[in-house]
């Protein structure tokens, strides 16, 4: 037997120390609730969860984003709809007055409330916005630009390309019976002198001095080129630059950021409301002639304003459908960062039971060990 070194007690106390040491992480994990507290508990699946909790977060914020979206496209399209019945209103006035039971005069006052709701259909453009943001005036339509300010690129479709090497022949573009020469027309990847048999068509509105090619697809290119009046006769200002050149950039839409993701995001193009699109800007019904025509302009904003409220129709849709994507993804991320950080309280309950009685089974052993060099004192006897 020996007095100096109790290796009996040595050895309880190692014991002791691991069964408290195991208790207490067991006691950390039931009161936090949580399996990795530390990083030393579990390197790469701390990791791994921190990722995913960072994936978990963007996604509640993409969500507020995407709800965020189609507010205001709702905000937008209800303003369409009451645009919607202006026209239909304005349409009723073209019918009225296009008639022969109706004087001139009569036609003046009728045409008084035409204009006050063109007035309207302006100011609903200029006026509807969201969080201080005009959303119909063209803010959030698709950017082109020339290099000449007599010629502007008044729209475009999102099937027509991005690049800056259009080109166009100004000059030479309108013919004399006011058709449209598209091979004045310069389009990239196609070569020169097949523009026609590519399918690309192109058509002259002369009331608004504007040129719109159409080509496969949903290609449609607006411009509005700039001329002069002279006793009720349009003539083109042609521009000095020749050929003109187009940047078609692709960009003005809203960016709808709609995942957690860099690049994640939704492009809503919200196209451009004015009386100059739809048709309406010279629109007058004081006369027989004028009514008459007011009545087919009035279809055509019709068409337009239909148009935009379905594409807009169209981005809600798809927002509501990923706003429900989002949720099915987090559910199932938030799932999966559970099982690796939220701990099992039942089997942790037994895990603690366990070290719990180890540790009082090692300090009774302990205090044993250390009353065996006091059985040497007998021996002294």
């Amino acid at each position: 037997m020996r007095i100096n070194y109790n290796a009996s007690a040595v050895i309880s106390n190692k014991a002791l120390n691991q069964s408290d040491s195991l208790l207490s992480q067991s006691l950390q994990r039931l009161s936090s609730g949580l399996k990795l507290n530390r990083a030393q508990d579990n390197p790469a699946g701390l990791a791994i969860a921190n990722r995913m909790d960072s994936q978990i977060k963007g996604l509640g914020v993409a969500k507020n984003n995407t709800n965020d979206g189609i507010s205001v496209i709702s905000t937008a399209e209800g303003a369409l709809s009451e645009m919607s019945a202006i026209v239909q209103r304005m349409n009723q006035l073209a019918v009225q007055s296009g008639t022969d039971s109706y004087t001139d005069n009569d036609r003046a006052l009728l045409d008084q409330e035409y204009q006050q709701l063109k007035s309207e259909l302006t100011r609903i453009a200029k006026d509807t916005e969201f969080n201080g943001m005009p959303l119909l005036d063209g803010s959030f339509d698709l950017k082109g630009y020339t290099n000449d300010p007599k010629v502007t690129v008044d729209s475009y479709s999102q099937d027509v390309p991005v690049s800056k090497d259009y080109e166009v022949n100004v000059a030479s573009l309108i013919q004399a019976d006011k058709t449209v020469d598209v091979e004045q027309f310069k389009i990239p990847g196609v070569a020169a002198g097949s523009v026609a048999s590519s399918g690309y068509t192109g058509s002259f509105d002369e009331e608004n001095y504007k040129v719109t090619l159409t080509g496969p697809g949903d290609f449609k290119l607006t411009l509005q080129l700039s001329y002069t009046e002279s006793g009720g006769v349009k003539t083109l200002d042609p521009p000095t630059a020749n050929p003109l050149k187009l940047d078609i950039t692709g960009m003005g839409a809203m960016k709808i950021q709609i995942g957690a993701n860099e690049g994640q995001e939704l492009a809503v193009q919200i196209p451009t409301v004015s009386l100059s699109r739809m048709g309406l800007e010279e629109s007058r019904i004081n006369s027989m002639e004028g009514a008459q025509k007011a009545i087919n302009e009035a279809k055509g904003a019709l068409d337009y304003i239909n148009d935009v409220r379905s594409r807009l129709g169209a981005y809600q849709n798809r927002l509501e459908h990923n706003a429900t994507s989002v949720d099915v993804s987090n559910e199932n991320l938030t799932a999966a960062y559970s099982r690796i950080m939220d701990v099992d309280m039942a089997e942790e309950m037994t895990e603690y039971t366990t070290q719990q009685t180890l540790v009082q089974a090692g300090v009774s052993m302990l205090a044993q060990a250390n009353e065996r060099p006091q059985q040497v004192l007998q021996l002294l006897q």
